[in-house]
């Protein structure tokens, strides 16, 4: 996995038994963490790898109280994200799709290109709050020309929002779908839905119907 990281404060060159030390200030990139695909290949990692808090965030891109949760948490998510305490794990998932292809893929499908050391933690997760603040469920959803724009107004990097204007595939969606629904049915094989937050420092379910589950989370 490769996530962004600062400037080195030194760069030492060894050549023909000689060294040259070349110095400098370690400098804090100004768009903050950055994102990157998990080691699996089927989540969309936002924040800070060493973030104090990581918690993984199971999503349908139809799915109204997912939506909801955005609504209510998504700019408190976001504040987090940006000052490095924690880190998000977003595992999309297309269960409300009638057909292959159709708005969830290609909702999930945009995050997948998002993701990337080029696109801040708090740019994706502006697009996110973007994508699920003008849901259509069980519509046509946006085209792929909005969903670009939508990226771009985030702050998504350039490269992925063209990748997007053209409809270019990130992954296999079927075996996302497949393997992220695997993970969520092991979190609860009873109430297996989303949204689902899974706080993955303490290996458990989160109860996101307490108001204050976010920040309750992130002062344990």
């Amino acid at each position: 996995m490769r996530y962004w990281s600062a400037v080195v404060a030194a760069l030492v060159m060894l050549v023909a038994g000689c060294s040259t030390e070349i110095a400098g200030v370690a400098q804090v990139d100004p768009r903050g963490p950055a994102t990157a695909v998990s080691k699996d290949g089927f989540g969309i990692v936002a924040g800070d790898p060493d973030a104090r808090v990581h918690i993984e965030i199971y999503t349908e891109p139809q799915c109204s109280h997912c939506a909801d949760l955005q609504k209510d948490f998504g700019n408190e998510l976001s504040r987090y994200m940006n000052l490095g305490q924690l880190v998000v794990t977003y595992r999309p998932l297309t269960f409300l799709d009638d057909k292959p292809g159709g708005y969830s893929d290609r909702v999930s499908n945009a995050m997948f290109l998002a993701a990337g050391p080029e696109t801040s933690a708090k740019a994706f997760q502006a697009f996110v709050q973007d994508l699920w603040g003008h849901q259509d469920s069980h519509g046509k959803g946006p085209t792929d020309t909005e969903i670009a724009d939508m990226a771009r107004d985030s702050g998504v990097a350039p490269t992925a929002v063209e990748a997007m204007r053209a409809g270019k595939n990130a992954l296999d969606l079927a075996e996302m779908a497949d393997t992220n629904f695997e993970y969520l049915y092991e979190i609860d094989p009873i109430n297996t839905g989303t949204p689902t937050v899974f706080d993955m420092t303490k290996n458990k379910a989160v109860d996101i119907y307490d108001n204050n589950w976010l920040s309750k989370l992130m002062s344990t």
